[in-house]
């Protein structure tokens, strides 16, 4: 699929349509924001699996479901859904086989090498104070990495008292969720 027919199939759904069928406002209806892995596998099954429809819930993704940060977008998305959008709790949900496991960095930077990125950049993002290593290094555990993010909404400065935050795995294969950290 390219562009050409993504644009395609928009003229047609618009044109009948089609888009009535999801029609909400901004708020979701369930009080909650999502915060989750960007893999295709999830794509429908994770909805599905929560039994969220459009509209439910703020659905953040990235790669991974990783916060390092405090102050990264991510964690932006998430203040942002809890002030000013009503969201009342907040769900990090990884899953099994996830693509940021294990990353080996090394073979991550050749293959940048191989699609044409100099070694001029490399270096001088290496000399801006940028680590690929660390930035693009993904976790062993996915229940550690679960762990970490939720710590890091958790205590984060500006999150309310009341927002609880949890922290799930899911399977991509059967949909089925494990907690690893909830509050109540």
């Amino acid at each position: 699929m390219n562009l050409d027919q993504l644009l395609d199939f928009n003229e047609k759904f618009v044109d009948s349509k089609d888009y009535e069928a999801y029609t909400t406002d901004k708020f979701p209806n369930k009080r909650m924001v999502i915060f989750t892995c960007m893999d295709t596998r999830l794509v429908e099954l994770l909805p599905k699996a929560l039994n969220i429809r459009n509209g439910d819930v703020k659905m953040v993704k990235n790669a991974g479901a990783i916060i390092r940060k405090p102050f990264d977008s991510i964690m932006k998305s998430l203040l942002v859904a809890i002030y000013t959008l009503k969201a009342e709790e907040v769900v990090v949900i990884g899953h099994h086989g996830c693509g940021m496991s294990n990353v080996d960095t090394e073979a991550l930077q050749q293959t940048m090498l191989d699609r044409g990125i100099t070694e001029d950049t490399l270096h001088t993002l290496e000399h801006s104070g940028i680590n690929l290593h660390k930035e693009f290094h993904g976790f062993e555990k996915i229940e550690d990495s679960v762990t970490q993010s939720v710590g890091i909404i958790r205590n984060h400065p500006l999150l309310p008292n009341e927002v609880n935050v949890h922290g799930l795995v899911i399977d991509p294969e059967t949909g089925k969720l494990d907690v690893v950290t909830r509050e109540d």
